[in-house]
């Protein structure tokens, strides 16, 4: 069997399991964090909610036209060219708000978790409410040039950037942003309120909020795992750009890729809530 092949087959059965596993997951987490009024109303938890339908939305628009297109090869972004730009739009708009949120929730324990009164009060959910919204915004304006600069290429018919220093930018944002940055961020705030649990002996004791830093540590953890082998990949792709490869290098790269990506998804589908 071919690694093309068997890369279609990983798509379409590791896709789909992690697919519905992801809408399952991340379903329960928005029923669960909505349904409950304090969930609401705490900065922490507030932000898992935003975060999960981030998650379920990014699988739905993102992993499930992967599946068709790779596995069928029923690709959607070359019939309309609205659904060539709107995905891509979608897809930044939906994974930079769910990585914003993990990051925000990183922080937000490091805040409740110190001595600081200062600190401590900074966590409010007035606060997280408006910080959302902007963030939001933020990362809209941000995805406004897929909507320009994705088109149906005339050439081989398929959805492509049309910019080129769009494109370098691409691999840029993809490294930095939804790779380097966030894991920095959670791993940083990570250490920081596990450092200000652990000398607190107040909280030590109560052991507080002992599942919120749980599920915590447990999300960065899963951002670690899932995208740091994909953000290595980009660094060794930009690194090779100009190399010229034969096609048994290829074909291992392509193979490398595909399950690379799919253990990005990882991130979004596992349902952080249940896990005690």
């Amino acid at each position: 069997m071919s690694l093309i092949y068997i890369g279609k087959q990983f798509t379409l059965y590791g896709g789909s399991i992690l697919f519905i596993t992801g809408i399952f997951g991340n379903g329960m987490n928005i029923f669960i964090f909505s349904s409950v009024h304090s969930y609401r109303t705490t900065p922490c938890t507030f932000y898992f909610l935003i975060g999960s339908i981030c998650n379920g939305l990014y699988i739905l628009f993102n992993l499930i036209p992967r599946i068709l297109n790779t596995s069928y090869g029923i690709d959607l972004t070359i019939m309309s060219l609205f659904w060539c730009k709107i995905q891509h739009f979608l897809i930044g708009l939906f994974g930079l708000t769910s990585f914003t949120c993990s990051c925000l929730t990183t922080i937000d324990q490091f805040l409740i978790t110190s001595k600081s009164v200062f600190l401590r009060s900074c966590s409010k959910i007035q606060w997280t409410y408006r910080i959302v919204v902007i963030s939001i915004v933020v990362w809209s304006f941000h995805s406004i040039p897929t909507l320009l600069y994705y088109d149906i290429s005339p050439i081989n018919k398929i959805c492509v950037i049309t910019n080129s220093i769009y494109n370098v930018y691409i691999s840029i944002y993809i490294l930095g942003l939804l790779c380097l940055i966030p894991i920095l961020i959670m791993l940083v705030f990570g250490c920081l309120a596990y450092r200000n649990i652990r000398q607190t002996i107040v909280l030590a004791q109560q052991k507080a909020d002992r599942q919120l830093m749980r599920m915590v540590l447990i999300q960065i953890v899963l951002v670690v795992v899932s995208m740091a082998p994909f953000g290595i990949y980009m660094v060794y792709d930009i690194i090779t750009t100009r190399i010229k490869k034969d096609l048994d290098r290829q074909l291992k790269e392509y193979f490398a890729l595909t399950i690379l990506v799919l253990v990005t998804y990882f991130y979004y589908v596992v349902c952080l809530f249940f896990i005690k």
